[in-house]
């Protein structure tokens, strides 16, 4: 017999529902609004703020800007971080236990001072140009998740798949990616979304290391905000979301293949 579902369960479900989609319903709508200022439910329909972004030749500049900064910020990441979650998780008992946690350093320091910090350090003393000094900081910022990430994936992989490989022949480097990337492709495709998503709409770390003819497109919102408050803001964050799904859609669908067919 099935068992009937409380409504107070089927009340909460819908609610919690609510909250998560109840504001993407009303950035989308006011974006499409005809007014000059924000409103919801829109006042008539339109394109015309969608239309807006790319005749702004600022909000142009920020988008490839920040694609940029979000995917070489998010590769160097992963070229840093899986080593690292590779070498934690198969020589857990050789290196120190303290180890893991200077990895986490950038997320248990507020964004604010990690960004100061950075702007001090990497950008005037270091004298570092802005798009490198950019590239460091996103790199650092999202280091942290591709690492934990990665790391849960390789905790639960058995390594003595890599030692049968190698001790029938296979070198170890050769093991490594033909024998354990393919199996935390999991754990790497979701690594690699949470640090994309976290670089491209970062805010706290841009804001320091940003200079004159250099900014990213949160920036760019921020300051069009100072002197604007029409739709044109909304269809940006509705560009952004859209923009991040397609990116998750993408990369689960070719990173997984590309793992499948190895």
């Amino acid at each position: 017999m099935r068992q009937k579902t409380h409504p107070l369960l089927i009340a909460f479900a819908a609610l919690t529902f609510a909250f998560l989609i109840g504001p993407l319903v009303i950035i989308i709508g006011t974006s499409l609004s005809e007014t000059s200022y924000l409103t919801f439910p829109p006042e008539g329909l339109s394109l015309k703020w969608y239309e807006n972004i790319f005749e702004i030749s600022a909000f142009r500049r920020t988008m490839v800007t920040s694609f940029i900064l979000a995917v070489g910020g998010t590769a160097l990441s992963m070229a840093i971080g899986i080593p690292a979650a590779y070498a934690m998780a198969r020589y857990r008992v050789q290196l120190p236990a303290f180890l893991g946690n200077i990895y986490v350093l950038p997320i248990l320091i507020p964004e604010i001072v990690l960004g100061f910090s950075l702007m001090k350090s990497v950008a005037i003393g270091a004298d570092f140009p802005i798009m490198a000094a950019l590239f460091v900081g996103h790199a650092l910022l999202v280091l942290p998740y591709c690492v934990r990430v990665v790391g849960a994936s390789l905790n639960a992989f058995d390594f003595s798949i890599e030692e049968a490989a190698v001790s029938l022949g296979c070198p170890r480097w050769k093991a490594f990616f033909l024998v354990v990337l393919p199996n935390v492709r999991a754990g790497i495709i979701a690594g690699f979304i949470l640090a994309f998503i976290t670089s491209l709409n970062d805010v706290s770390i841009s804001i320091f290391l940003t200079g004159p003819g250099v900014s990213t497109l949160p920036i760019q919102l921020l300051a069009h905000m100072e002197q604007f408050f029409d739709p044109t803001i909304a269809a940006v964050s509705v560009l952004l979301m859209f923009v991040t799904v397609g990116v998750m859609a993408i990369v689960e669908r070719t990173l997984g293949l590309t793992f499948l067919t190895k």
